[in-house]
This record gives C-alpha cells, sequence and structure tokens, in this order.
C-alpha cells in the first residue's frame, strides 16, 4: 500500500497569519543552514536518511507539584490530589534514559485552572517544552480571556478541550465553546480532544466544530481513546476516528498506548490501528505521545518510547513514517519550538 507522506494537508491548510510567520522562519532560506528543513524533510521521503531527523518529541505528557513545591507555592486542586510522582525533575530524567528531546506538556487536572506550575517549568525549559492549556468552559466566558492570556504572554501553543468541564448538560458546540475554538483558531493553537468515555459520545461536537471553523487545527488524544475493536461500540468509534480524516486540520496522537491497548507492553495490538492511522491520516498528522507520568507505572517512560517502534515495525511502516510520528509532526504543529541541528 503507497501512503501519502507529503503534508499536502498541512500546506493548503488556511493557517493564520501568526502560524505562517512561525512557519516562514523554520522552513524559509532565511534561516541559518544549521537550521533549514529542506522540503526533501518536509516531503518526508523515504530515500531521506533517518540521521537527518535528531529530535524525538513526546506529544503528550502531565507534570505536577512535588510534594515540596506544593507545600510552598504550587497547591493541588481540592480532590485532585496525584497518587503518583509527577514532578519536571521526574520527567526529565525519565526524558534523558529513553533520548527524548522534548515534549507537549498539557496542563493537568490536578491543578485545574491554575497554570502556575507549568508556567514555570516553560519558562525554565523554553526550548524543550511546550504547553498545553486546559480550556475554561466557564459560562460567563472568562475562558476565553484566560485563554488568549497564557497565549500570548507564556509559551502555551495549544489548548486541550475536556468535555468533562462543560457545565452539566451544555455540549462542547455551546456558546463558550464555540467562541473558544474560533479563538484558538485565529491565535494559531491547535485544540486538543480529551475523549475518555468514548469518542462516539462526542463525534458530532468535534465534527461540527471542525466543519464551522476550518482555520481550527485539532488534536486527538490518544487516538480519540479508541481501543482495539471487538465489540459495537469499539467497532463504531474506530470507524468514526478513521473518517475524521476528511478534515484536513485533524491530527491523531498516537500516545497512552495501554490506555487504548488490550493486550501489554508492547502493545503489538495496536498494530493494525496504528497502520489504518497512517493510511487514512498519512504520517505527517500522526504523532507519538507517552502519557508521562501515568505510563510509568504500566510499563516505563523508556519502553513506552520503545513501544511504538516495535508496533511500527510490526506495521511496516518506513523510516521516512517513523520520523513523522516521532518527531517531525509534533515539529511541524509548533515550527521554530525545536529546531533541527
Amino acid at each position: 500500500t503507497l501512503r501519502l507522506t507529503t503534508p499536502l494537508a498541512f500546506f493548503s491548510h488556511p493557517l493564520t497569519h501568526s502560524v505562517r510567520s512561525r512557519l516562514s522562519k523554520s522552513i524559509g532560506t532565511e534561516t541559518a543552514p544549521s537550521r533549514t528543513v529542506t522540503m526533501a524533510a518536509i516531503a518526508g521521503s523515504d530515500s531521506e536518511p533517518t540521521s537527518s531527523i535528531s529530535r524525538v518529541i513526546d506529544s503528550h505528557l502531565h507534570i505536577w507539584a512535588s510534594p515540596q513545591e506544593v507545600a510552598a507555592t504550587y497547591p493541588y486542586f481540592p480532590g485532585q490530589e496525584p497518587t503518583l510522582t509527577g514532578d519536571v525533575d521526574f520527567l526529565l530524567k525519565n526524558m534523558e534514559e529513553a533520548r527524548v528531546d522534548g515534549a507537549l506538556i498539557v496542563q493537568p487536572i490536578n491543578h485545574k485552572f491554575d497554570h502556575s506550575l507549568v508556567t514555570s517549568v516553560l519558562k525554565k525549559y523554553p526550548s524543550k517544552f511546550v504547553g498545553c492549556c486546559l480550556a475554561n468552559p466557564a459560562e460567563d466566558g472568562s475562558g476565553i480571556k484566560q485563554l488568549e492570556n497564557l497565549v500570548l504572554e507564556s509559551n502555551y501553543r495549544a489548548v486541550r478541550f475536556n468535555p468533562y468541564l462543560w457545565p452539566s448538560g451544555q455540549k462542547m458546540t455551546n456558546a463558550v465553546g464555540k467562541a473558544m475554538f474560533s479563538k484558538a483558531g485565529e491565535l494559531g493553537v491547535p485544540v486538543g480532544f480529551m475523549c475518555m468515555k468514548g469518542l462516539h459520545l462526542h463525534i458530532e461536537e468535534i465534527e461540527e466544530l471542525c466543519t464551522e471553523f476550518p482555520k481550527t487545527v485539532v488534536l486527538l488524544d490518544h487516538a480519540g481513546f479508541c481501543k482495539v475493536p471487538e465489540n459495537g461500540d469499539a467497532k463504531l468509534a474506530y470507524t468514526q476516528l478513521m473518517k475524521l480524516s476528511r478534515f484536513p486540520q485533524v491530527y491523531v496522537k498516537f500516545s497512552a498506548l495501554f490506555r487504548i491497548s488490550r493486550t501489554g507492553f508492547p502493545y503489538q495490538d495496536l498494530s493494525p490501528l496504528l497502520s489504518q492511522v497512517v493510511s487514512n491520516f498519512g504520517a505527517n498528522r500522526v504523532m507519538w505521545g507517552s502519557d508521562f507520568p501515568f505510563v510509568v507505572l504500566e510499563c516505563g517512560y523508556k519502553e513506552a518510547r520503545e513501544a511504538v517502534t516495535i508496533i511500527a515495525k510490526q506495521a511496516s511502516l518506513s523510516n521516512s513514517e517513523m520520523d513523522w510520528i516521532l518527531g517531525k509532526t509534533v515539529m511541524q504543529l509548533f515550527p521554530g519550538q525545536w529546531v533541527l541541528p
């Protein structure tokens, strides 16, 4: 099967001026030779040597305060105290061991809408981490301004929509949801969807938002939480996930493999899923993510990095496709953040 690896959808996508500007800086001829990305690299040619890509980027992980940080500065949201270690020092140790170069930090529910801890980490490690803030769907619309402030004042370049934080009986397509989704498109930041209870429960909302606001890029966290299909709901969600590829703005995080696999490490039952996702979306719209720190107790962070390689080999993906999944896709979405050598 011939898979399209050239990111045509990306270059034809109606990106905002701010994103086009950042992209031109990262791939244009004005950049220094050591930072220039050739069009051959952008195209993901199978003849491209794998050594030309030196960045492995984790597209999905969380951090929260250590006990010492909680006591001093960064309290947990009441009732959301974590039971796992998830501070940035622990993350950095795991990333070094696994040879992961950078990551997108998704604001954890443990601190809810208080982004101060993640913001402090983004400021301390500006070349290593990018932030994904948590959308606040408060009915007074205050979350819209909060989103704008986090993007413009700190290094947040994505936002997460958690449908279970919307007011009871409300959908992500309500007035506030649409306003935030539209604002994300204006700001040039992707919107990640967390469909923990099943993609089929939220597919209509996602499709409506994508149709009405085609300028807003979408990230499907954990492949839409689509488990390997073995029953009606799972098969339906699997089909719905693939159909979302018709929207050129939709990208898939092949992340938190332990959440969507029905087997243990190295989760090889996900090989058909990855193969289908790449066939439908193209590798340039797929990205690996660990879901640290939860993954540490499941299989280990380094092992999570190894698992995606094992699965990809079983799915007969090319080296070029692996380059996209392990780093190039997320680097494409956040140009200028993690530069090539």
